[in-house]
């Protein structure tokens, strides 16, 4: 069903991936990006947050690194745990049950401790992240919400994890879109030329399936 060598529009390939998902089980849709950028140079490395206008399907664990009144905030907005130097204590100690961490940054002194152990892991805290903020209990709404923090690979490909295959092709598709319109926007100024060489969109278990990037932005224009 899938020309390997073609490139389809998003409405497209939304179908074919509809179609192409035969497991028993609810797939995940992954989007996969090549960069037109040297992943060697500093001022061309691309990093940013995207917010799935239809949620990205996943349940995330969130851990919250504060002190202060905003121990509470992050409680009141759903932070599965919520500490400070304890907290980074536990980590430091093998404790790595969570998928996000968020961070304000008045503790950023003893989230430095965790470099080695969330650094590997991409789990570090970053302000160009939208992961140390002050605004902590807007920021645990957003990534449960389906925020979602993205980050170029040192071969210059970004992987996003968009979605489930159970979601109606209109929430695949706004989700596509959101995710490419976002990397479009985290382009830095250094790089010329054509940013985004290829896009793949694919199921768990799913042939890829290559996108006409320049033909479905301009249809969504």
């Amino acid at each position: 069903m899938v020309d390997s060598q073609m490139k389809y529009g998003v409405q497209e390939a939304v179908e074919l991936l509809k179609k192409t998902a035969t497991a028993k089980f609810d797939e995940s849709i992954d989007l996969a990006l090549h960069l037109g950028v040297d992943p060697k140079k500093s001022d061309q490395s691309v990093r940013g947050t995207v917010s799935m206008p239809a949620g990205t399907g996943k349940k995330i664990k969130i851990v919250v690194l504060t002190k202060g009144d905003k121990y509470k905030e992050a409680e009141e907005a759903g932070a599965d745990a919520v500490g400070a130097e304890d907290l980074v204590e536990k980590i430091s100690g093998g404790w790595l049950d969570f998928d996000l961490v968020l961070a304000t940054p008045d503790i950023m002194a003893q989230v430095g401790k965790l470099g080695k152990v969330l650094g590997k892991r991409g789990l570090m805290p970053n302000p160009k992240a939208g992961t140390v903020t002050m605004d902590i209990g807007k920021a645990v709404k957003e990534f449960k919400a389906g925020k979602l923090e993205f980050k170029m690979d040192k071969t210059g490909n970004v992987h996003m994890g968009i979605g489930k295959i159970s979601f109606d092709e209109k929430a695949i598709k706004d989700n596509i879109l959101a995710a490419i319109e976002a990397i479009n926007k985290a382009k830095p100024s250094s790089v010329k030329g054509i940013f985004i060489r290829s896009a793949t969109v694919s199921s768990t278990m799913g042939p890829g399936i290559k996108l006409n990037t320049s033909k479905f932005i301009k249809e969504e224009a």
